[in-house]
């Protein structure tokens, strides 16, 4: 008898933990719906860029997307790409030096973007105006610059374009494009609806220059640099806006070694800013109303999508055997909850027979992800390498 209060008392626990993570996605997804306009410009200033891209051996990538960046619809005089070049080949920097671009060298016993970055901007000029940072397989939407400097023009600091897949050749990235479009609709459009800051994700997004430069010092992640640069903007009330319409195509994982890689990677720092940062964000919230920084925080306490959605299914079908009706039912709700979470959130063009086959995948995505959760220790002190193939 004993025994069975218990369980039951556990199954309530895990209730309530799954059943908030479940309507907090829920209620951001069914915002998502509806329509979100941006900010009007309070000027027409045309401003000057810096096109960050820091990239590690990404040889078989960067020469392309040095080129590819230097084909915007705005004035090539207000903006510079710069290659952040940590252990490339020569032949690949020879390359490099016949484009109008600018390389920086880096070099460092252990590599990490913000080592990339902070480098890179020391060298610079201050003469920028915004900074754009890219992952080195990012292509820019020919109008991207021209879009992000209208947002800044209505008053951001702090602005997310719209990253999308630019290949859906294998299951797992199909599932990966599908997943960024689901947290672009929840964490991004959704929160924008609902008057909270965009999450940003660590390339395709834009910033002040020197608010950049300045916050860029305190910033010293391993792994999850966007997260803590996230935080730290939060933390000091700034609004981080999301162009929908800016788009930024980025190359998905197409192999279940390199998902398990990123995920565990994620993971490491999801699990390092909650303990870092929940805390802190709730004492902000109740001090001083800032409802973006706990709220971001908040959202380090939940489990991934692809695990909720498991453990979801799992939990329900192992209600319907063994547990009472009332459980049942109870366990119904949230997964059919989470399931119209993931419908709003999906957009039209991935509602076809290769997302399907992609779905069947699911539940190997789902092993993966549990066996990255068991090895995370450790994973946030050191670099974790996700090559691109191009």
């Amino acid at each position: 008898m004993l025994f069975v209060k218990i369980l039951n008392i556990i199954q309530i626990v895990i209730y309530i933990y799954l059943g908030l993570a479940t309507l907090y996605i829920f209620i951001f997804s069914f915002a998502g719906l509806f329509k979100y306009k941006n900010k009007a410009s309070k000027d027409s200033i045309k401003r000057k860029f810096a096109v960050l891209i820091p990239g590690y051996k990404e040889d078989k990538v960067i020469v392309k997307v040095a080129q590819d960046a230097l084909n915007q619809d705005y004035p090539q005089s207000l903006y510079d790409v710069i290659v952040i070049a940590d252990s490339f080949k020569s032949r690949t920097l020879e390359k490099l030096a016949k484009l109008p671009v600018k390389v920086i060298e880096v070099s460092f016993k252990s590599s990490t973007k913000s080592k990339a970055l902070n480098k890179a901007m020391e060298q610079l000029s201050d003469d920028y105006d915004a900074a754009i940072v890219l992952d080195a397989d990012n292509l820019m939407a020919k109008d991207f610059i021209k879009k992000i400097n209208k947002a800044f023009s209505a008053g951001f600091i702090a602005i997310q374009g719209h990253r999308i897949a630019k290949n859906t050749d294998t299951h797992f990235a199909i599932l990966d494009a599908v997943s960024e479009e689901i947290n672009n609709h929840i964490f991004r459009k959704g929160h924008r609806v609902l008057g909270l800051s965009s999450a940003i994700i660590g390339s395709g997004m834009a910033f002040e220059y020197k608010f950049f430069k300045n916050l860029m010092k305190t910033v010293k992640a391993v792994g999850g640099f966007d997260k803590e640069l996230e935080l730290k903007i939060l933390k000091k009330r700034k609004k981080i806006e999301y162009l929908e319409d800016a788009y930024i195509y980025d190359e998905k994982v197409q192999k279940s070694e390199v998902f398990s890689k990123q995920r565990r990677r994620w993971l490491s720092a999801q699990f390092h800013y909650l303990r870092k940062d929940f805390l802190t964000s709730v004492w902000h919230l109740i001090s001083k109303g800032n409802i973006d920084y706990f709220d971001k925080a908040f959202q380090f306490l939940q489990a991934p999508r692809i695990l909720l959605i498991g453990l979801l299914t799992l939990i329900t079908i192992l209600s319907i055997l063994l547990n009472p009706i009332s459980y049942t039912y109870a366990w119904l709700v949230i997964l059919i909850l989470c399931i119209l979470a993931f419908i709003f959130s999906v957009p039209v063009k991935f509602y076809n027979l290769k997302t399907l086959n992609a779905i069947l995948t699911l539940p190997k995505g789902f092993v993966l992800m549990f066996i990255s959760l068991i090895k995370i220790r450790g994973a946030n002190k050191k670099f974790i390498h996700t090559g691109h193939s191009g």
